[in-house]
């Protein structure tokens, strides 16, 4: 890890851990109430991360918001994706499945934007996306949300059946993980 230290909008211990070692930088996970009333991905992350920044003066304050998006459904779940159709994985999983069923087209994709306000207030926002196809029953006990439903484009195991690593190399954190620590580079933050 660097020295370089940031703050996460989010309850989620696991989500920070995964961005600390994706970004290589420590991230503390911090419950921030955010209204997410920003219409995209990217709003919604800056809105986080700039709630981050007001938090933890002198560090980094991150953002993520991510979602499945799905063809047949007119890209639902989308922004509502981890409220759609009830209160766990499981619920939101068998929604899914049961919406989906008889659909011939059953691509789909994984969209996350990341968003960071660095400490002289300069605001950075990237996006990671990856395309593949809802499975008809979840395989995996890996990864979590619709991570059991999920083959990216070319593979054939669902992202639940992937090991962190090749997780970390297709996913759609992943990349805009990648993509932000190359923002984070040019602004001369890393």
């Amino acid at each position: 890890m660097s020295r370089l230290r940031a703050v996460l909008a989010t309850g989620n211990a696991g989500k920070a851990a995964e961005l600390a070692r994706l970004l290589g930088v420590d991230v503390r996970a911090q419950a921030i109430e955010v209204d997410e009333s920003a219409g995209s991905y990217a709003g919604n992350a800056l809105l986080k991360a700039r709630a981050a920044s007001a938090s933890a003066a002198g560090q980094i304050g991150l953002g993520d918001d991510s979602g499945l998006e799905v063809v047949a459904l007119g890209g639902e779940p989308g922004l509502r994706s981890a409220r759609w159709a009830g209160p766990t994985d499981a619920d939101r999983n068998a929604a899914l499945l049961a919406r989906l069923q008889g659909a011939s087209d059953r691509s789909a994709a994984f969209v996350c934007a990341l968003a960071a306000v660095l400490p002289d207030g300069r605001e950075l926002v990237v996006e990671g996306r990856v395309d593949g196809e809802i499975v008809a029953a979840p395989r995996g006990a890996a990864g979590f949300g619709y991570d059991p439903l999920f083959v990216p484009l070319g593979q054939e195991r669902t992202v639940a059946e992937l090991d962190p690593e090749e997780k970390d190399a297709l996913s759609h954190r992943g990349r805009a993980s990648r993509a932000l620590v190359g923002a984070l580079q040019e602004a001369g933050a890393l």
